[in-house]
């Protein structure tokens, strides 16, 4: 006990043990996580202001990207509360513990189900693009997304990991057989196409481009949760001490991160809107009919 720090020393064998680290180590640790704590904040920020600002962006699939955002700066703020554990120590009460834990749970789940969703719409757009227009519409993808998706967040390990991967990459699988014969059929007769008009075109591109940027969000998020729901079935952590934020969960909590950053190579109207929200020209008079696309 005398060469043992506590984390309560008043409550002796009661208290938790406090994580011993070096300085230096303590230091780029603590650096790490606050920067990417920061950063999945403020980009998802960026995202929500975004696509809830300009008009043009109004449409089901950004909407669902909206509410992606919304779990994912979320969980930029819970990373916080992580680094308050890096030493094993819990400081902030009962209250802030039930907190942390409730939307812990509730935008990592929330995460998940708009993934779903997210799959669902590429599904829809790609294998019935006719009708499109009729069955994803914002009214209902926003019933989608306040019910479906947070319905995820009460149920257990097998609906919001194995469930919701299962028809995600069943969901892709088909997107991309049938996106692979539309891409040879728009090669072959391109200019059949051409004849009917280029607006058609150009959406039917449209389409697939989203369906492959989606695609890269979708394999992402899976590669980062795989490790945590891996290392959650056998019930140890394999890479660190169980005292340390694990290495699963850190992965886990960056994927939120790196949606934003894979809109800004995959979608141009993301950097526009940047410009305007960082140069403050989204408070001009009529900015939100602005033309970003």
């Amino acid at each position: 006990m005398e060469e043992t720090e506590l984390c309560f020393p008043q409550l002796l064998n009661s208290s938790c043990v406090r994580q011993k680290r070096p300085q230096i180590e303590a230091v780029c640790i603590y650096t790490v996580l606050s920067s990417i704590s920061l950063l999945t904040a403020v980009l998802n920020l960026l995202v929500i202001i975004s696509i809830a600002h300009f008009k043009q962006l109004h449409t089901p699939t950004n909407l669902l990207l909206l509410s992606l955002a919304v779990s994912d700066f979320f969980v930029g703020l819970i990373m916080a509360f992580e680094i308050s554990l890096l030493d094993g120590c819990w400081f902030l009460g009962d209250h802030m513990c039930a907190l942390y834990s409730s939307l812990d749970y509730i935008a990592t789940s929330a995460s998940v189900g708009t993934m779903v969703l997210i799959s669902a719409d590429r599904y829809v757009a790609i294998c019935d693009p006719l009708h499109y227009p009729t069955k994803i519409t914002i009214k209902r993808v926003s019933v989608c997304i306040f019910v479906i998706d947070y319905f995820v967040g009460i149920v257990d390990f097998v609906l919001t990991f194995v469930g919701p991967v299962t028809v995600i990459i069943v969901l892709y699988l088909r997107i991309f057989v049938v996106a692979v014969s539309q891409a040879r059929a728009m090669r072959s007769h391109i200019t059949a196409l051409r004849l009917q008009g280029s607006e058609t075109v150009h959406a039917k591109k449209s389409e697939l481009k989203a369906a492959r940027t989606l695609g890269v969000l979708v394999i992402a998020f899976l590669t980062c949760l795989f490790p945590f729901y891996c290392s959650s079935m056998v019930g140890q952590n394999s890479f660190f001490d169980i005292r340390s934020v694990p290495f699963e969960l850190l992965l886990f909590y960056f994927n939120s991160c790196l949606n934003p950053l894979i809109y800004t190579f995959c979608y141009p109207w993301f950097l526009k809107s940047i410009k305007l929200i960082v140069t403050f020209k989204i408070f001009r008079h009529g900015s939100s009919k602005a033309s970003i696309l």
